[in-house]
């Protein structure tokens, strides 16, 4: 195995194996290296390269911005170490892994869809399943090139098993594979956890779930591990979840929150729909989008609340602002990973 060393300052070096990134062996070495969505999309892993070379995965990655590039900036998630490597990078203690994310081998256990192009996967893998919450792995499927990130839906369990709510992406040839051409028992390599949005289950304040398209999965574990933490009750936190969906056939994860103890009296759901005109199915529930469906619910109590939110980049960009500009919500209560 070829292994390169990598240093961070004056900070103690860590090893990149073949095979990962230079984000990827910082995270499994426990180092707090700022990141969110290890695709390229998002540039919170920017580094600065003092000395050394690397190969660039993808050197057109968007999460680079052209000053970016005239600063010689470079995408931790996007680069291979070829020899030893000085960096410059602003590490955090936030950033630091609780569980240092590994590899393994899985295997296809079953699917269910969950609607007409949300289908949940199924895996299992030897030893446990460790994660928190509200977190993401990235999935090495047959045939595909690169991995893609996907979010558990369930949470930490013994038996090894981790779920997936994937939306069909037309032309996407990790949906492909996923949808089309995998089967029970075929192989896959499940590497995580990663993601900084997971559960914080130390807070008092209520819980709010803000999920869209395929953003359900971690907003379902999060529901889920709240319940299991002992976070909710009557006289305790309350947990409001909010699905937006653009018809009513695209409405789920209302079956889930039902499966939890609590629901209708500590779980709430409040699903809308932002096209419901000419839709097949009628509905009468809330219309509009799902940022303006959370103003409406919480009003002014959302200052109170801890936010957790997982949806395409327009819904999560307008709910940040609605909540940190127009309702002065601390960043400290509003948790999410970028993906583009």
């Amino acid at each position: 195995m070829t292994q390169h060393q990598i240093r961070i300052g004056e900070d103690a070096p860590f090893q990149q194996d073949d095979g990962d990134t230079v984000l990827q062996a910082a995270l499994r070495a426990g180092v707090g290296f700022p990141y969110e969505c290890s695709s390229g999309g998002c540039g919170s892993c920017k580094f600065e390269l003092l000395d050394g070379e690397v190969e660039q995965l993808w050197p057109e990655a968007p999460g680079l911005s052209e000053r970016d590039r005239r600063k010689k900036l470079l995408l931790a998630c996007q680069c291979r170490a070829t020899g030893p490597l000085q960096l410059k990078v602003r590490s955090s203690p936030e950033c630091r892994p609780q569980i240092r994310p590994e590899r393994r081998s899985a295997s296809l256990i079953g699917s269910r869809a969950l609607t007409h192009d949300i289908t949940e996967f199924r895996f299992a893998a030897p030893g446990p399943a460790e994660f928190q919450a509200g977190q993401y792995a990235l999935l090495y499927l047959p045939g595909v090139g690169s991995a893609r990130a996907y979010s558990m839906s369930n949470t930490a369990n013994p038996e090894g098993e981790w779920h997936f709510q994937i939306r069909r992406v037309a032309g996407g040839k990790g949906t492909d594979q996923l949808f089309n051409h995998l089967r029970p028992g075929d192989a896959v390599v499940i590497d995580g956890p990663y993601g900084l949005a997971g559960l914080r289950t130390q807070s008092a304040r209520d819980i709010v779930c803000v999920a869209g398209g395929s953003g359900l999965a971690p907003m379902v574990s999060i529901a889920r591990g709240a319940v299991q933490a002992g976070m909710l009750g009557e006289q305790q936190r309350q947990l409001h979840f909010f699905y937006g969906a653009r018809t009513p056939q695209d409405v789920c994860g209302e079956a889930f929150l039902r499966d939890l103890p609590g629901f209708g009296t500590g779980i709430h759901f409040h699903p809308v729909v932002s096209q419901p005109a000419g839709a097949a199915t009628p509905w009468t529930g809330a219309t509009g989008f799902v940022h303006e469906r959370v103003k409406q619910v919480l009003a002014e109590r959302m200052a109170d609340c801890e936010f957790y939110f997982a949806g395409p980049p327009p819904m999560t960009q307008a709910l940040q602002s609605m909540l940190m500009v127009d309702h002065r919500v601390p960043f400290e209560q509003i948790h999410f990973d970028r993906f583009f």
